[in-house]
């Protein structure tokens, strides 16, 4: 009522998609930060818009002011900007990476280039475009990847050598991922440095079995052009990968015999604080035992040191740190909520260090002076994140934040501060720093109050944060009306959501970009709801994993129960409710015009799966085993298979060059729904991929969407 009141007393500003997509509603934020050696300062990669000058400034964290420039390109001859850089582990020289050319979504490659910080001396790296370069621990050499090969470059000498020689594209990998790998595994780099620079453990991908997916693109070429790529789908061969041992001096590799493993992964290697001692996790296909094992680089011997097992997958994560005697720490959902363990060198369990029926969602690290853990976690409510510290033997618990909402902390190197990055609904991102030991704020260091004021002329309603009682759980929804909401009306209703396995669309943070277009569509009279369902994640293993063998079906029934709750609120004109989503959650959509048909009388869906069978071995069997083992989840739960039941108005989207959920999906489902004889909207962007973008297209997908709900709902 008192927004009301408001816009009754000051003229309105209606928002506009140009508005929205013009980035006039962006937050600022602190860019490519790191800490140094030091613990008292950090770096920041700057750009001069005007000189287009690339620098890596030093900052005071006491005092926020400039300390130094590490390197700025205007004092260099040969390079204008840099896009990237990172700093060898005695910050006595710098990989600077300039011209990158995107591969996937986390991967690419660049020119790099080597800048020796006392000396300010620049020394091209290589004229080919390389992957992953990283430093020796001593600075001397310099590991890459080109064309699928590893080579070593000697940062005296001026020379590379080529450690692997069978590298070859669609066929053999050394050192960075695969396809599969980088997208559901989330890394790229696969070879490591011990702590002597003496040995470099790296993974081989054989990707000979796995098929070959191909995409055409249509460019603005006379003829089209045709990526071709491995993507092993649901129940077909991955990769063959192995792990594999450097010995610097001899020039030796010795392939490491793991065990008796066959049809595996191995989602992580990592030296422990043991130079000789690496560790490799080894996951079964069906991903629900994860071996941790130890591996001695001298006699390439191996020892199981810890087993995880789970009734549905086991999590993979970089939690995994070890102190300085070679204990480490893990995190589990043995208990049924993500909690920090610590375990002895021979992976004996020597305490659970963090207990209760929530979740940890974020581990940052151990000091050893204070012999604390620092992690972030659902205490304070599953939409909420604080973050906390606690002895490694669970006592002395401290929370170091005090706003209600999320809380995310970027640490000194020695533990002596945090930056925390704070939002709620009210309040979009504002950087304070704090100490760590108690949590006591030392100082602002930006605030996003420019955008309040940008955002004041367009009254803007809140997002409202609660919980729905749904097939007995209490589902955590946000909700946006119009500023001139009136109870005495009625309203269309659009849901949005993801619902993916262990995903979270409802939390208390401040408007994206979606929400700037959820408030211009709240401005044409259109109440928007997201509920998180079953499947989402934060809320203990059982919530999250009930879906284990049958994506879709729980989170539908979900949505469908949440929209006739919703549906039955005086406000809400139950004949008026639409719903849309982005890739699981264009799935859902799907499954919700189709299934729900009944409830649902308009949905959009962008990049959707239509069935499980065309996405990806990794994350797909994750949650549903094989199409052989379990044809009736894939098949029953998949909207390909019920497009007999769509009676409303349906607008599915794609991009034509999309790697992850490929445009097989929604071309099987046109025609699928043509020979249903079904009429629906359609539309395809060319070339663009999963995040489809680039240009004017987001301003189009989302006007042509705009136009869509308001022509059906």
């Amino acid at each position: 009522m008192m927004m009301a009141a408001s816009v009754a007393t000051s003229q309105k500003k209606n928002i506009t998609l140009e508005e929205i997509w013009s980035g006039k509603f962006s937050q600022q934020h602190l860019q490519s930060l790191q800490s140094l050696n030091n613990g008292v300062e950090y770096v920041v990669l700057d750009h001069d818009p005007d000189s287009g000058n690339s620098s890596v400034d030093v900052y005071s964290y006491k005092t926020g002011k400039k300390t130094r420039t590490l390197v700025d390109t205007k004092n260099l001859e040969g390079l204008k900007s840099f896009q990237n850089f990172s700093l060898s582990q005695d910050e006595s020289k710098m990989l600077l990476a300039t011209d990158p050319q995107p591969i996937y979504r986390r991967s690419s490659k660049s020119i790099f280039y080597i800048f020796d910080i006392n000396s300010k001396k620049l020394t091209k790296l290589s004229d080919k475009k390389i992957q992953e370069p990283t430093f020796s621990p001593d600075n001397s050499k310099i590991a890459y990847v080109f064309n699928n090969n590893i080579y070593v470059y000697d940062v005296v000498e001026n020379s590379e050598k080529q450690i692997t020689k069978d590298g070859k594209i669609n066929s053999i990998i050394n050192g960075v991922t695969d396809w599969v790998y980088e997208e559901e595994l989330g890394f790229v780099k696969a070879f490591e440095w011990n702590n002597k620079g003496d040995r470099i453990a790296f993974l081989r991908f054989d990707e000979s079995k796995v098929p070959e997916f191909s995409m055409d693109i249509f460019g603005s070429d006379l003829y089209p052009d045709q990526q071709v790529f491995k993507y092993p789908k649901a129940g077909e061969a991955n990769s063959d990968v192995s792990l594999h041992m450097y010995d610097v001096a001899t020039e030796a590799t010795q392939e490491i015999d793991l065990g008796d493993y066959s049809d595996f992964y191995i989602p992580r290697i990592k030296w422990t604080n043991k130079d000789y001692i690496l560790s490799a996790q080894v996951l079964n296909r069906h991903q629900d035992q994860l071996d941790l094992i130890f591996v001695n680089a001298e006699d390439h011997s191996t020892k199981v040191v810890l087993t995880e097992k789970d009734e549905a997958y086991v999590d993979v994560t970089d939690n995994l740190t070890f102190l300085e005697d070679n204990s480490f720490i893990w995190t589990s959902e043995r208990d049924g909520y993500n909690h920090i363990y610590l375990y002895a060198e021979n992976g004996k369990l020597k305490n659970q260090v963090t207990k209760g029926n929530w979740e940890v969602t974020n581990y940052y690290g151990y000091d050893k002076e204070s012999n604390r853990l620092f992690y972030q976690s659902t205490e304070n409510g599953s939409v909420n994140r604080d973050v906390y510290s606690i002895k490694t033997n669970g006592k002395g618990k401290k929370r170091l934040t005090e706003k209600t909402g999320t809380n995310n902390a970027d640490f000194s190197t020695d533990f002596t501060y945090f930056i925390n990055a704070f939002t709620n609904v009210e309040t979009p991102m504002e950087y304070t720093l704090h100490l760590a030991k108690n949590g006591k704020l030392v100082r602002e260091i930006k605030n996003n109050d420019e955008l309040l004021e940008v955002e004041k002329p367009y009254h803007f309603s809140p997002k409202e944060l609660s919980t729905l009682p749904v097939n007995g759980n209490e589902l955590n929804m946000w909700i946006i009306k119009p500023s001139d909401f009136d109870e005495s009306k009625k309203y269309p209703l659009l849901m949005f959501q993801y619902s993916g396995p262990g995903s979270q669309s409802v939390s208390n943070s401040y408007f994206n970009t979606n929400d700037y277009w959820y408030q211009l569509l709240a401005n044409q009279g259109y109440i928007i709801a997201c509920v998180d369902g079953r499947g989402t994640g934060f809320k203990g293993a059982e919530f999250k994993k009930v879906t284990q063998n049958e994506l879709g079906k729980y989170e539908l029934e979900d949505q469908i129960a949440a929209a006739k709750k919703l549906g039955e609120l005086d406000y809400i004109d139950a004949d008026r409710i639409g719903i849309w989503g982005w890739s699981f959650g264009g799935f859902m959509a799907s499954n919700a015009i189709l299934k729900g048909n009944d409830i649902f009388t308009m949905a959009i869906a962008v990049a959707p799966v239509t069935s499980w069978r065309f996405y990806d071995t990794i994350y797909t069997e994750r949650f549903m085993t094989t199409p052989q083992e379990n044809a009736s989840g894939y098949d029953e739960n998949s909207p390909i298979n019920h497009v007999d039941k769509l009676k409303g108005d349906f607008l599915i989207v794609h991009g034509g060059g999309d790697d992850n959920v490929h445009l097989q999906n929604t071309m099987r489902m046109v025609e699928a729904l043509i020979q249903a004889n079904k009429q629906f909207d359609w539309a395809i962007y060319p070339d663009k991929n999963h995040g489809i973008f680039g240009g004017n297209t987001r301003l189009h997908l989302y006007t042509k969407m705009t136009n869509f709900i308001k022509e059906h709902l």
